[in-house]
């Protein structure tokens, strides 16, 4: 069966890595981001047998959100796959942070997740099921304290995912929170941290792997909730 997936925001990095990994698998693959370029030459580069449809939608904006799910039916029908992996973050604490720092951080990982989640849950419930995935960060289960507009608005993530996977479970929709606890290797990051070593970074193609896995299976008594992926012991308590 050829699944329409759409991925919520998309860069270099594990974005870039989900799109090619559920195009090898055969999916049909919506590229969301808020740049066009990038996402343009990335969805006609995808590995067959997938297709590409790049949608440039700023995530803050509920208006392109709802026409770029409308774009992807014209182009390949009702969505069966979301991840929402749009994020947005200002590293500061609470008197430091402004209001539109904190607002936007929430308009991305909260409200843009949340009309992404209606809009893909609506195709869902007409088709019989499908799989929601979020992607977290530890921030989302324990504050490391000074990033307050990103953890909130992960935390709040977090929430919407659970609540989702409680009221959808039974409609045969999986709704998975992936905390993502270490710093995935882009090139961004390598020229940043030049000096660290290669086993300190997480593998993004490994970890399209792991969501992956998440959309196959269809055995209700095997799908999480939430999963953890870590680089390490050294950050792996998040209670």
């Amino acid at each position: 069966m050829t699944r329409t997936a759409v991925i919520a925001g998309v860069g270099p990095g594990l974005g870039e890595s989900l799109a090619r990994t559920f195009a090898a698998e055969g999916c049909q693959v919506a590229l969301f981001a808020r740049s066009a370029d990038y996402i343009e030459e990335l969805a006609d580069d995808l590995p067959d047998p997938g297709e590409g449809l790049a949608v440039q939608a700023d995530l803050t904006d509920v208006d392109r959100i709802r026409d770029g799910f409308e774009a992807v039916r014209e182009a390949f029908g009702p969505v069966d796959v979301l991840v929402n992996h749009a994020s947005a973050a200002s590293w500061k604490g609470l008197m430091d942070v402004s209001v539109e720092e904190f607002e936007r951080a929430w308009a991305v990982n909260g409200r843009g997740a949340f009309v992404c989640s209606q809009e893909a849950v609506d195709d869902m419930l007409e088709t019989g099921g499908g799989t929601v995935i979020f992607t977290g960060a530890t921030s989302a289960v324990r504050s490391l304290g000074g990033t307050i507009g990103f953890t909130a608005a992960k935390f709040a993530a977090r929430g919407m995912a659970m609540d989702m996977a409680q009221e959808f479970g039974p409609e045969g929709i999986h709704v998975a929170h992936v905390v993502i606890d270490g710093q995935i290797d882009t090139p961004d990051v390598r020229e940043r941290f030049s000096d660290r070593d290669d086993e300190t970074f997480l593998d993004p193609d490994e970890m399209a792997e792991t969501y992956w896995h998440l959309v196959e299976q269809d055995d209700v008594s095997t799908q999480p909730f939430e999963i953890h992926i870590t680089n390490g012991p050294q950050n792996s308590e998040f209670i």
